[in-house]
């Protein structure tokens, strides 16, 4: 079938599936009752599992897979794969470890799994984009669907003010990226970044508009990968969220931006390399210190992780100041990591949390250990990686970024993000030590795990550990990702 379609379709096959998808189960929708309605999570599911077939058979033979579509607005290359792999995986995960929270707070309907499949076809088109007007497109599409996810609960007040904060701050970023991309156009008379880059290369029309333009790009940006000083929605957002939808926000959205990022700072204007690396390396300098300084003081869980997200980003920006092959591959390593254990971490606090996530504080998880070991040990690997303890993916994230700096001779950022990384050891041992050194009746024991909650979390568990202790298979993948950005 897939030879049948245009070219060009068949090039966005995987986001076309995800659409179609999320259509029927919104025209399903009526005709399931409240019963099973979770019939229409396994189908969202059963999309992503189909996207995922798509996406390997164009990656793993060169026709009809690998090359651009509709004149070069989108690319179908091995960058944009690897982004569309962990994009699913994100939504699969998610989906899995929403159906029963859904059902638990009386909120089990087919627009939530609509949502999240539309989210995530944004964010492939954001991943794959060649274009600047197309990214904005991908990017608009991601956001209006989690936009309408953060206000989920709607009778919750913390839910609907996380929902209008994101979509007001959101708005405003946006109207920066778009000022950024006019600059480019009046530039170069082009949105594409080849024909852009082409044009901007040349030394008499590198000017300080262009300047102003990559500026203003970075700040549209920025929001989306929760980056000082642009952080400030974000735990807020993810406080009043739904957890599923926290998961879904912490790392997909961020992702994609990041995609975007590495496409427009070091794929496309590398020749900017001189200005961009500043506000690379100061925004990366803020973020670590703001994320990780405001944790410490953190009682609410969600928010605690909303500080650590930011944190997080700051690391990553590490590694796309370093640049090169090292930069970059290491950047692509550290979002699968990152995603493993935030998604699982989030997942499992949405269920632990209760009906109406009341159980949200450091101090309900006070003696966990003792009446729920499994589920204990469970939340202590997810923050042990988090805080970057050997044998998980969250050590050899920061080895390969931390290692990257190093051969780029950023000795400085480097020091400031290994002393930022201790510090995040203190905040998240305050819940380890809550649930292992503090006695106590805990609610959380009483919950009940669904088994696919389980099957999320133990996947994100064995994907951390094979990530931490064998990791040579996925460098090469995350390596050969980055070839579309050097040639």
């Amino acid at each position: 079938m897939i030879t049948l379609l245009p070219i060009d379709m068949m090039r966005i096959l995987p986001e076309i599936i995800l659409s179609t998808f999320a259509v029927l189960i919104m025209v399903m929708e009526p005709f399931v009752d409240s019963a099973h309605k979770k019939l229409l999570g396994w189908m969202a599911v059963l999309g992503v599992l189909a996207a995922g077939a798509v996406t390997a058979r164009l990656s793993l033979y060169p026709w009809p897979g690998i090359g651009p579509a509709f004149g070069g607005a989108v690319a179908a290359d091995e960058f944009g794969f690897y982004f569309f792999y962990l994009f699913l995986l994100v939504a699969a995960l998610v989906i899995m470890g929403s159906m029963n929270y859904l059902q638990r707070d009386h909120a089990q309907h087919g627009e939530f799994y609509a949502l999240v499949l539309m989210g995530t076809v944004g964010m492939c088109f954001m991943a794959a984009s060649t274009d600047l007007i197309m990214i904005f497109l991908g990017l608009e599409i991601s956001s209006i669907a989690t936009y309408i996810l953060a206000g989920y609960r709607r009778g919750d007040r913390l839910s609907n003010e996380a929902s209008l904060k994101y979509f007001l701050l959101g708005s405003f970023a946006t109207a920066f990226l778009l000022y950024g991309i006019a600059f480019v156009y009046g530039l170069t008379g082009t949105t594409n970044l080849l024909g852009a880059s082409a044009r901007l290369s040349e030394s008499s029309q590198w000017t300080a508009f262009a300047e102003v333009a990559l500026i203003l790009m970075f700040v549209g940006l920025a929001f989306k990968l929760s980056t000082a000083p642009f952080q400030i929605w974000t735990p807020d957002v993810y406080q009043g969220a739904p957890a599923p939808v926290t998961a879904f926000l912490s790392v997909g959205p961020k992702a994609a931006a990041f995609a975007v990022l590495l496409r427009v700072f070091l794929g496309s204007f590398s020749s900017a390399n001189a200005f961009s690396f500043w506000i690379l390396w100061i925004s990366a300098a803020l973020t670590m210190c703001v994320g990780n300084l405001a944790a410490l003081w953190q009682t609410n869980v969600k928010r605690l992780l909303a500080y650590s997200s930011i944190a997080h980003a700051g690391y990553v920006l590490v590694g796309v100041t370093a640049g090169g092959s090292r930069g970059i591959s290491g950047v692509l390593y550290y979002l699968v990591a990152y995603a493993l254990m935030n998604v699982g971490a989030f997942i499992l606090i949405a269920h632990l949390a209760g009906a109406g996530e009341r159980l949200v504080q450091i101090e309900d998880y006070k003696g966990l250990a003792f009446e729920r070991p499994a589920v204990a040990a469970c939340l202590t690997v997810f923050f042990l990686s988090l805080a970057g303890f050997p044998t998980t993916a969250g050590f050899l994230g920061k080895f390969y970024i931390f290692r990257a700096a190093i051969h780029s001779h950023l000795i400085g950022l480097t020091i400031l993000a290994l002393l930022n990384s201790v510090v995040s050891v203190y905040y998240y041992f305050k819940i380890i030590g809550a649930m292992y050194m503090r006695e106590g009746k805990t609610e959380t024991a009483e919950v009940v795990l669904p088994w696919p909650v389980r099957a999320a979390v133990t996947f994100s568990i064995l994907g951390i550990f094979y990530l931490g202790l064998a990791p040579n298979g996925f460098v090469g993948l995350s390596t050969l990702a980055t070839m579309p950005l050097l040639r």
